[in-house]
């Protein structure tokens, strides 16, 4: 019986390596697991519950997960959220963006789905080019360098 030895290279798993940065892997697992924190007052908060239904679909973005981690941004929707809504008034903030700095704006009143999908994927488009990870978390890098030397 002929005796066989292992090779050093699999061809079986040629296709299935990928050699990337993680900085570039760990934005594209964050800009395609975006979890909303919900904090919608009426007209809005119906149409986001209409973005999480089937017809539109919101799980295809990965963000059917209603809690939010780690890391936040902001989107503002609405004409209430971007701007105090249609009426000035002592009683309302005219704009969410004088206590959070919002990341994507949606205009409507109310935004139809469509808006808040197209928002999601701009929002994705800003995640994708983020800084590499030394800028956006120091002290995870310095856990990392420590951890590696």
């Amino acid at each position: 019986m002929p005796e066989t030895r292992g090779t050093a290279y699999d061809s079986k798993i040629e296709g299935n390596v990928i050699f990337t940065r993680f900085d570039a892997a760990l934005n594209w697992v964050r800009k395609n697991s975006l979890w909303p924190m919900p904090m919608g007052l009426a007209c809005c908060a119906i149409e986001l519950m209409a973005t999480a239904a089937s017809r539109f679909d919101i799980s295809r973005f990965g963000a059917e997960v209603m809690q939010m981690p780690e890391p936040k941004w902001v989107i503002a929707m609405g004409a209430c959220a971007s701007t105090g809504g249609m009426y000035r008034s002592y009683a309302v903030l005219q704009g969410i963006d004088q206590l959070l700095p919002v990341d994507v704006y949606i205009s409507g009143c109310p935004p139809r789905p469509e808006a808040l999908l197209a928002g999601l994927m701009k929002l994705q488009e800003k995640i994708s080019s983020e800084p590499a990870l030394r800028d956006q978390a120091p002290r995870l890098a310095e856990k990392l360098e420590g951890a590696l030397a």
